[in-house]
């Protein structure tokens, strides 16, 4: 890593999702011996995309440790631990779509969407049933528990976070709706509210915003941040971010407590990520 270090978990086990590796980043004033103090925790997923280009799929990464370290350096940022929660592979659409909203999809869709959804590549996306509030679930009863315990944590809600990009991103956002006593900000990066790869008769983005409608937290105790590009993937979701935009300001949220930003020529990658990264960590860790 650029800075800090690196504690991995790993084959964390779980009763509820399938075991995987957990990548703690901590910043470099965490073993100093005089720095006893307690940091904030931003638990991020597709950990394993955050730090080492050269284990990617891609080859590309996030560079949070890069990023973290500038702003902290600059006293841009309250110091924080990094917990990189590596997704479930084959299952990760079905770990990352949030199942309340698609459990409200006509029966007969979503069917068709779990047996005959698929990726550009002809790839299925959904190789098991949806399993989000399962991994919902671990998060909140297996693994922040273990991270509270192993690391010197803030355990209140105002110092516990989530992140994520485009499936991270939407599970992100179903994450602090599900459980607004555990996190009190969520980044969400190009979400990817399609769910699927095509718009055209496509009735989940209906049914998240119904949920956001339902289930926002109080925006005097939360902070959530979007963001997205129009380039590849990214080029779906500027109408979609608009109708989530208005839900926000119908439930009170304003400068405080929600960022939206349009980066224009930004396509869905982690290089773009990794260029706006400080935006959300500005917005949801500042002093």
């Amino acid at each position: 890593v650029y800075s800090g270090r690196i504690v991995r978990l790993a084959d964390f086990k779980s009763k509820f999702v399938d075991s995987r590796n957990i990548d703690v980043w901590l910043p470099e004033s965490y073993d100093k011996a005089a720095n006893k103090k307690s940091f904030s925790v931003l638990y991020f997923n597709d950990g394993q995309m955050l730090y080492d280009s050269s284990i990617t799929w891609n080859h590309q990464e996030w560079g949070v440790d890069e990023t973290m370290t500038s702003l902290i350096s600059k006293n841009k940022i309250r110091e924080c631990i990094v917990v990189g929660i590596w997704n479930g592979g084959k299952n990760r659409h079905s770990e990352f779509c949030p199942q309340k909203p698609f459990d409200k999809l006509p029966e007969a869709y979503k069917d068709s969407l779990l047996k005959e959804g698929s990726r550009n590549n002809g790839d299925r996306l959904f190789n098991a049933d949806i399993l989000s509030d399962n991994y919902l679930h671990f998060i909140v009863a297996e693994l922040k528990p273990t991270i509270d315990s192993m690391f010197r944590t803030q355990r209140n809600k105002s110092s516990t976070f989530i992140a994520g990009s485009s499936m991270g991103g939407l599970i992100s956002l179903y994450a602090i709706c599900e459980y607004p006593d555990v996190f009190g900000g969520a980044i969400c990066m190009s979400t990817h509210w399609p769910l699927i790869f095509s718009t055209e008769n496509n009735s989940f983005p209906e049914k998240m915003f119904d949920f956001m409608r339902n289930n926002l937290p109080d925006p005097a105790h939360h902070k959530i941040y979007f963001d997205y590009g129009n380039q590849t993937l990214d080029a779906l979701y500027p109408s979609f971010q608009e109708q989530a935009d208005k839900i926000m300001m119908e439930k009170g949220y304003g400068k405080k407590s929600w960022q939206t930003l349009f980066f224009d020529g930004d396509d869905h990658s982690e290089k773009s990520w990794n260029r706006r990264l400080h935006a959300p960590f500005e917005f949801m860790l500042g002093k």
